[in-house]
């Protein structure tokens, strides 16, 4: 079996007296989907915060191919493979889609003190930012404000500086959140499209689009991981749907 791109070791991180993520030991696979579902309040985004670099851990480990990367800031942890995006959409309006997606690319430059040239001068940053937006589909929008897009459209625009960066994980936090029928599944294709290249953790409210998707699920409930298997022995526990999936389907 492959080495996983990303593994935690009991991992925890409290808040005071709250204990938000609660010794979770996963594991994450290139060509694979692991979907981490819960109710409100049962860590997901800060978990994802955690391996993302976001939040520094209070205790255990994650490992990068290998390396343990507990503890080293966003930017480093960014630059070794691990690309995120976040609930709320975090780009800038005013600027054009590919301005937004050369950004991100740019902070792959071995050195982003570079004040002689303009930023659109540097073509390999140019090509990249401009790859990853054909990537999600966006090519065609690429001189319009990002501000101009549809939500779906901003979403697969977040997407696309994530992937402008190279990364061999993502860390998706609700990317369907807010879509109607079309935008989602646009992103659905979109995910399934990705998933080959990538190890993708998906944290997501949207059960059809999670089960549609997900080649593992991780149910997490306070903190804690109640069970993680393949899909559908998720969707016949009778843990599960008492902690989560009748809660849900009752609203």
């Amino acid at each position: 079996m492959a080495e996983a791109v990303l593994r935690t070791e009991r991992l925890s991180r409290h808040f005071g007296g709250l204990v938000a993520v609660n010794d979770v030991s996963l594991e994450f696979f290139t060509d694979q989907i692991h979907a981490v579902i819960g109710p409100n309040g049962a860590g997901k985004t800060t978990l994802t915060s955690l391996l993302s670099g976001d939040l520094p851990c209070s205790s255990g480990s994650i490992y990068l191919d290998g390396e343990d990367i507990a503890g080293l800031s966003a930017d480093r942890i960014s630059q070794r493979g691990v690309g995120r995006s976040y609930q709320k959409t975090n780009i800038f309006l005013p600027f054009t889609v590919l301005e937004n997606c050369r950004i991100a690319a740019q902070s792959r430059l071995p050195s982003s003190m570079r004040f002689v040239r303009p930023a659109h001068a540097y073509r390999e940053v140019v090509e990249e930012a401009e790859r990853a937006l054909a990537q999600v589909g966006l090519e065609s929008r690429v001189h319009e404000t990002a501000a101009s897009l549809s939500h779906g459209e901003q979403r697969q625009l977040e997407i696309a500086m994530t992937l402008a960066t190279r990364p061999r994980i993502l860390l998706l936090d609700e990317p369907l959140a807010g879509m109607g029928g079309e935008e989602s599944a646009r992103m659905v294709e979109l995910l399934r499209k990705l998933k080959p290249a990538h190890a993708i953790m998906l944290v997501e409210h949207d059960m059809d689009a999670v089960f549609a998707l997900a080649d593992r699920l991780t149910v997490m409930v306070d903190g804690r991981v109640l069970e993680s298997g393949a899909p559908e022995a998720i969707r016949g526990s009778a843990a599960v749907q008492e902690a989560y999936l009748g809660a849900e389907d009752a609203h």
